[in-house]
């Protein structure tokens, strides 16, 4: 008896150009809600660093009945930047205690000939995972030549023009909770600007910005005002500078508060709490900035 034979089931070319097709539209669907997914992953892991520095300074606080200042003008720690004030709040007692030493050593830290072990160490708690550069260092040019440094995403409110001193965190702050006339939570703690497209400024030790003062470094006031020697910033103009979103290879996007998130950025407050803030408040951050309405209570430069 033959067995009869049957040709075998397959798939005609138009099939199988069908089958891509509908692979590739299915996978162009999936890839852009995947990056979403990651960008709301990435800025709410930058929120939740700012609460951990938020709370830190909430315990640099209770220990001293100040927040950080940017950082002092005197003594041998006098640029010392307030992120490195925080390091025993973040469980980094250990870096506390080196930089402590290096600066009995060498009370500059800029010094070439003794460089310090923390300039370029990184610690995640000031990193924004949605900007790269901050979980690297990098050697930078500067005037007094280069510096291989880390970066911070976030710097402390100065004030709501630039040098006013009416924030919470400036060269030789001393300001208490009791000194917030607004409200805690009306008023700014620190923003999120990404370092400069050059990296000279935004370094988290140490560094006297463009004013000697910590500006673009280690604060920011909402109207910041373009103090800066560097060439490559004087098109920039004056300003103020109006908040909202930029590219990292613009070099006015250093003279205000700004972050790689869609339509926004994290803000941290006096009371602990960090709100992710649409561009659209660029009309009432200076107010937010300004802790209140009279003098400043800090120590004189």
């Amino acid at each position: 008896m033959s067995q009869e034979h049957r040709p075998r089931a397959g798939y005609t070319l138009i099939e199988l150009i069908v089958v891509i097709a509908i692979v590739g539209t299915l996978l162009g669907l999936l890839l852009p809600a995947v990056q979403n997914v990651r960008a709301a992953a990435a800025r709410i892991r930058c929120g939740n660093q700012m609460r951990q520095l938020a709370l830190a300074a909430h315990q640099f606080h209770d220990s001293f009945e100040t927040l950080p200042p940017a950082f002092n003008g005197r003594g041998s720690t006098s640029r010392l930047n307030w992120h490195v004030k925080l390091l025993p709040f973040i469980e980094q007692d250990a870096a506390w205690q080196a930089t402590l030493a290096d600066f009995q050593r060498e009370p500059n830290p800029y010094s070439q000939t003794k460089p310090h072990g923390n300039f370029d160490k990184l610690f995640a708690a000031y990193e924004c995972p949605a900007d790269s550069r901050t979980a690297t260092a990098w050697t930078v040019q500067t005037m007094n030549g280069p510096r291989h440094v880390s970066v911070s995403s976030y710097l402390g409110n100065s004030g709501a023009a630039h040098g006013d001193r009416q924030g919470v965190i400036y060269r030789n702050s001393r300001i208490g909770l009791a000194h917030i006339l607004d409200g805690s939570s009306n008023t700014l703690l620190m923003g999120e600007r990404p370092p400069s497209y050059n990296l000279l400024y935004g370094w988290w030790y140490a560094g006297a910005g463009q004013d000697g003062r910590g500006s673009l470094d280690s604060v920011l006031a909402a109207r910041e005002r373009n103090r800066s020697l560097y060439p490559s910033y004087q098109s920039c103009g004056d300003g103020p500078f109006p908040m909202k979103a930029r590219r990292v290879d613009e070099p006015c996007s250093a003279f205000h508060y700004w972050s790689f998130h869609g339509g926004g950025l994290n803000l941290a407050f006096c009371d602990g709490s960090v709100r992710f803030s649409s561009y659209s408040i660029d009309g009432v951050l200076p107010e937010l900035a300004t802790r209140s309405g009279g003098e400043p209570v800090g120590v004189p430069d």
